[in-house]
């Protein structure tokens, strides 16, 4: 087994080879659902990460974002946060920074575990990928069939739209799930959030939203 150790100002990784799919689906087991650390699993290759403070911060806001969005266009929104998603089929394994059900929503209503064998994948994946980790995992999610990543890297966000005859992400403009929403006010929301706090932009945001929405629905 190869061990690699790496550590950054948003996250600590240990990067492993040559592990079993039996052991990575052990070790989840054994680590339970209670634990920081998320799990990378791709053929041998396994990426523990342990988000920290500025990791934490730009998931947790991009979401309020996105419960703002659900809540003001009255969409019913699942949000299973890490959830494991995994494919035996493809021993590939991973558990996002967050992930929503929208389009699927109905499908999961009543669910509380998430079996990808029955149950379809998350619509929406968020990543906070600020220091570019080693594993690729857009290969990973596009196995599982996730219509949509986003990809935030500390400065832009990325969207990414699964193209189902090559199996491949595509880089888009516009959001799938969100059609309407300018995808670089994201970034510019979350600048001024160091500048006037979180609540201040997030009820900002609420209002720019109540507007544009409703001229929307006028026009």
């Amino acid at each position: 087994m190869t061990i690699a150790l790496s550590q950054s100002p948003s996250q600590h990784t240990v990067f492993l080879r040559f592990v079993s799919w039996d052991t990575f689906n052990q070790l989840l087991t054994e680590l339970g659902n209670q634990r920081s650390q998320r799990l990378s699993y791709d053929q041998g290759i396994l990426e523990i990460m342990t988000p920290l403070g500025i990791h934490e911060n730009n998931n947790r806001f991009i979401e309020s974002l996105i419960l703002i969005i659900a809540d003001e266009l009255d969409l019913n929104l699942k949000k299973f946060g890490s959830l494991t998603l995994k494919s035996s089929q493809y021993k590939q394994g991973i558990e996002p920074d967050s992930c929503y059900y929208i389009a699927q929503e109905p499908r999961v209503r009543n669910r509380h575990n998430i079996d990808l064998a029955i149950d379809p994948p998350p619509d929406l994946v968020l990543e906070i990928d600020i220091t570019n980790t080693s594993l690729n995992k857009l290969p990973i999610y596009a196995n599982l069939g996730v219509p949509e990543v986003w990809r935030y890297d500390g400065r832009n966000l990325n969207v990414f739209v699964l193209d189902q005859e090559n199996n491949q992400y595509q880089t888009v403009f516009q959001s799938q799930a969100f059609p309407f929403l300018d995808i670089q006010l994201i970034p510019r929301l979350m600048q001024q959030s160091l500048e006037i706090g979180e609540t201040a932009t997030l009820k900002q945001f609420r209002q720019w939203l109540k507007k544009n929405s409703q001229a929307d629905r006028k026009s």
